[in-house]
């Protein structure tokens, strides 16, 4: 059985963690660490609080579990909610969002195709698609017998609701990917890991992505592990984005730590530990997350609940359904 609650909630975790310390910088965090849950600071929420990254995320859980299928209309209508009404919020307040999210769910209700919603410009490369793209991994976990070229279609049609650009198609086909390894359960965590980064960079290379090469520190993936703290990046660029993700990830042996050194890198501290927290958590699993930090998360029997009706949903045996319309 897939347990999407792991990872789900690994996103959680992360998110809350960076959220009171969000554009705080790495200089200033060194000298006070964020070692726990904590409230208040940046944007004034409660301990345990998540924000958009999480949000988004149980959107994309519920319209998938819902729809059992991938239907654009009825992600961005459930996008549309978050926004306009607080739904999917930890305290019915959106209190953080990214402005290419903002502008596509806007372009949405203007009447535009949801996969034209997206900006295409190479200035709108944040995060705002890597860090809800998660669940697209449990869904294609379902599928079976499912091609690369389907899989990847997916990702990037998911990607392409608020982020049109290559080279955010490419961050957000890579993560998924990393995922799907970590998810097979098989794999020793840096084996899952550069096993579903060659896999990536066989399928891009050879269909002549040429946005790749904003990747290409993940290239060779054991130099890139060796690289000192000084040369990793914690923008909101999403490059920046996974690089730090899984940099951390790969240099930790537990998920408390991988989460600590994520949020401890300051900037996009939330989104950062967002995107680690989902792969850790696929990994480690639930079990292995400090029980302080679940106790303290808003809602977390919603996210639980969203999270068991995505993990029961059917097993697909003729290739990926859902609208593309």
């Amino acid at each position: 059985m897939v347990k999407v609650y792991d990872g789900i909630i690994g996103v959680a975790i992360g998110d809350a963690l960076g959220v009171p310390v969000e554009f705080i910088s790495r200089e200033e965090l060194e000298k006070f660490p964020v070692t726990g849950m904590q409230g208040y600071g940046v944007h004034n929420q409660p301990m345990g609080t998540w924000s958009d990254d999480t949000s988004l995320t149980l959107a994309l859980v519920d319209s998938i579990a819902y729809k059992q299928a991938v239907d654009y209309h009825d992600i961005l209508d459930k996008f549309s909610e978050w926004l306009l009404y607080g739904a999917y919020t930890a305290a019915e307040e959106v209190f953080d969002i990214g402005g290419a999210t903002s502008r596509a769910i806007m372009n949405y209700g203007r009447g535009m195709n949801p996969l034209e919603c997206g900006g295409m410009s190479e200035y709108e490369n944040g995060n705002g698609s890597l860090m809800r793209i998660l669940p697209a991994a449990y869904y294609l976990k379902k599928q079976s017998d499912i091609l690369m070229e389907e899989q990847m279609d997916t990702v990037h049609n998911l990607s392409s609701l608020t982020h049109r650009h290559p080279v955010s198609l490419i961050g957000c086909g890579i993560y998924v990917n990393v995922a799907l390894k970590l998810l097979s359960g098989s794999l020793p965590l840096k084996e899952g890991i550069i096993q579903g980064m060659e896999e990536a960079f066989q399928y891009y290379t050879g269909k002549k992505w040429e946005d790749i090469s904003a990747y290409d520190r993940l290239k060779d993936i054991k130099s890139f592990a060796a690289l000192p703290e000084a040369e990793i990046r914690s923008s909101g660029y999403i490059v920046d984005t996974l690089e730090a993700a899984v940099w951390c990830l790969i240099n930790t042996c537990s998920f408390r730590e991988c989460i600590l050194k994520a949020v401890n890198l300051g900037d996009d501290t939330d989104t950062v530990g967002a995107v680690a927290g989902g792969l850790a958590g696929i990994y480690y699993g639930a079990d292995n997350i400090p029980q302080e930090w679940l106790a303290a998360i808003l809602k977390r029997d919603y996210i639980e609940s969203l999270c068991a009706e995505l993990e029961y949903l059917p097993q697909k045996t003729n290739g990926i359904s859902g609208s593309y319309n």
